[in-house]
């Protein structure tokens, strides 16, 4: 992820008027420009949020996946876009997305985005009280699953073989097998 345009600051009237063709993210005021996903990227995606999907169908929660702009609160200088969300506080999501911490939140890295999704993201979704944030790492296909606790994340790592809890969603896992073996045998 790349910073542009440093010397000024933008608000989320300003993000809502650049041009859909490309994607950016505000944090804080920088607009950060996104590159397209790849391929691998995109089976992950595509693998996760079928779970996901699947999980919640009938239940009150909701799950998107990117594009979708996250407002993680009241600023109006930061707006992020998840590769998946799951809210379950309907009151949050309006036409334009939501509006507050989401209560799950996943991040598929590229090497364009390594130390923005776990640095400069972490630090958001800690501050906006994210309750669950999982890195999914695909060049390893090694997910960290984050959870809040106390003001912190506790962090637990899983591998490509693991069933992974899924924790702010009382019954639901998540197979990573089918997930990366999936996108290993295509």
């Amino acid at each position: 992820m790349e910073a542009v345009h440093q010397d000024k600051r933008y608000t989320y009237d300003d993000y809502k008027t650049w041009i859909d063709d490309v994607r950016y993210e505000l944090i804080d005021g920088i607009p950060y420009m996104m590159a397209p996903p790849n391929r691998k990227h995109e089976d992950i995606s595509g693998a996760i949020f079928y779970q996901l999907y699947g999980f919640l169908k009938g239940k009150p929660c909701r799950v998107y996946d990117a594009p979708f702009g996250v407002r993680l609160n009241a600023n109006e200088d930061t707006v992020v876009e998840p590769d998946i969300v799951v809210v379950c506080d309907n009151s949050k999501l309006n036409d334009d997305g939501c509006v507050g911490a989401p209560d799950l939140v996943m991040e598929i890295l590229s090497k364009s985005t390594l130390s923005y999704d776990k640095v400069v993201k972490f630090n958001k979704y800690l501050q906006a009280g994210v309750r669950e944030y999982w890195i999914i790492e695909p060049e390893g296909n090694i997910v960290n699953v984050h959870i809040l606790e106390n003001g912190k994340y506790v962090t637990t790592a899983y591998a490509e073989t693991d069933i992974v809890p899924v924790h702010v969603l009382e019954g639901c896992k998540i197979s990573l097998p089918d997930v990366f073996m999936e996108i290993s045998v295509t």
